[in-house]
């Protein structure tokens, strides 16, 4: 089946869970390879509670503790399988593949993915080519408008944690798709300010924040014609920049064309500039601010904030007493001296 930009070849894993392969539109045919390993249906554990503080949605998941941690190379569950290490992906290449997790974070209600950006274990996103990653968001697309017409799902989540300091298990080039049945709290309280913003402006907040932003120029990283990557004024992360495209979308699936390549060339260009800042790879949370699917859908702006715990080149900032305790953020860098800081690096 061809989807936009990308063929797509839907499959089943042994244990019955959903893999789905995503190549060039031109690209063959694929006839996918059977998972042999013969695994048990997964039974997932999990419990959501509301804490009666805060109205937040807590979700327990304990099933979770026991997934894989830290595999040798050769062992990695992620790459294509081989005759010594069948996995997650039975064909022994792939372009973009991506299946229903194995130790979910939601059952029932809900539903959680993993997206192999490569087959190659040794890359990041950062070294892939612009027709590579524009697959990745082809694959982002799909599964967000996909995952959005389910009616148990709330809010549709791509994200990526990259590096060890973040807390990544697995080393392979990969990101995840949380699709919460509930709204998180940050889209709560960030939907409740665009609210009152149009209450007393009647302008869109994000809208308005991208405008501001690209007027002063002073925190703007990198812009091309559809988009902007701009450090935001009150910056929590010791780096920390948000990619904006300049038309108000709800989500990944209603990019144009154009503007999916133009999001390619940038966001390629940011994560360059991240890793060249201290000559090594910047560990980062790559996510997704999308519209909820059903409430408060016209105040949301897709946009991408990227986000990194290193606060020098060997330094991280941990969330310590005030950020844990109280969700104070104080922060260790000016916002304006990392933008000048990542502009010079891609000059």
């Amino acid at each position: 089946m061809t989807t936009r930009g990308a063929r797509r070849t839907d499959t089943k894993l042994s244990d019955g869970r959903d893999l789905i392969y995503y190549d060039p539109a031109d690209a063959p045919v694929r006839v996918p390879l059977a998972d042999t390993r013969g695994l048990a249906a997964p039974k997932p554990q999990v419990d959501l509670r509301t804490d009666p503080l805060t109205g937040d949605m807590i979700t327990f998941a304990t099933h979770r503790n026991t997934r894989t941690y830290l595999p040798p190379a050769d062992q990695c569950p992620l790459d294509a399988s081989t005759p010594d290490n069948p996995t997650e992906i039975p064909d022994h290449d792939y372009n973009v593949a991506v299946f229903a997790n194995r130790f979910p974070s939601f059952a029932g209600p809900g539903r959680t993915e993993v997206v192999c950006f490569t087959s190659d274990h040794t890359q990041s996103f950062t070294d892939l080519s612009q027709g590579q990653a524009r697959l990745v968001v082809e694959a982002w697309a799909d599964r967000v408008a996909e995952l959005s017409a389910r009616p148990d799902v709330e809010y549709v989540f791509p994200f990526e944690n990259r590096g060890r300091e973040i807390g990544v298990t697995l080393s392979h080039p990969h990101g995840q798709i949380y699709a919460y049945p509930f709204l998180p709290p940050r889209i709560r309280t960030l939907m409740a300010r665009a609210r009152e913003h149009f209450e007393a402006t009647g302008g869109n907040l994000f809208a308005d924040i991208l405008a501001a932003e690209r007027k002063d120029g002073t925190r703007v990283v990198a812009e091309n014609e559809t988009w902007t990557a701009f450090v935001p004024e009150a910056a929590r992360w010791p780096v920390e920049v948000h990619l904006y495209p300049h038309r108000q979308v709800a989500d990944i699936s209603e990019l144009t064309d154009t503007e999916r390549d133009d999001f390619v060339q940038l966001y390629l260009d940011v994560l360059r500039r991240f890793d060249g800042l201290y000559d090594d790879r910047l560990p980062y949370i790559a996510a997704w601010h999308a519209a909820p699917v059903r409430v408060d859908r016209e105040l949301g702006y897709l946009h991408l904030e990227l986000l990194s715990i290193r606060r020098a080149a060997d330094k991280v900032k941990y969330l310590a007493g005030s950020e844990s305790g109280m969700g104070a953020f104080i922060s260790d860098t000016r916002p304006e001296d990392v933008a000048e800081t990542l502009r010079k690096v891609g000059s």
